[in-house]
């Protein structure tokens, strides 16, 4: 018998995934601006290998993780606050998906429009 998790279980998973996502940018973030200590062009070795298209590309990725996350903490949120909501918990997700791929979709176009033009 195969498992089929319902929305909820793919908005759980999502949202861990999502949070783990940006918890190893944020270490990566830290430890290259901790780089300057070791002097300017280390640093500047490592920013230069972020301006390179596949970071660029990434970027929209962590975009794309901090949004959903963002977005799904905000519905999880508002099923603490008010508990008879989460009978509504798949109309809820599908609004936070419309939401999502409403601002992604702008945001995507600007993000791949500055890795066109370099």
């Amino acid at each position: 018998m195969w498992y089929r998790g319902g929305i909820g279980q793919w908005s759980w998973a999502l949202h861990r995934i999502t949070g783990v996502g940006v918890l190893i940018f944020l270490c990566l973030h830290i430890l290259d601006t901790a780089l300057i200590v070791l002097g300017p062009q280390a640093y500047n070795a490592v920013i230069a290998l972020y301006r390179h298209p596949v970071f660029k590309v990434l970027e929209i990725g962590l975009v794309a993780a901090v949004l959903f996350h963002a977005l799904n903490g905000v519905r999880i949120i508002l099923f603490d606050f008010w508990v008879d909501l989460t009978r509504f918990h798949r109309q809820l997700f599908t609004v936070q998906m419309v939401l999502f791929v409403l601002i992604m979709i702008p945001v995507t176009i600007i993000m791949v429009g500055h890795i066109v033009q370099k």
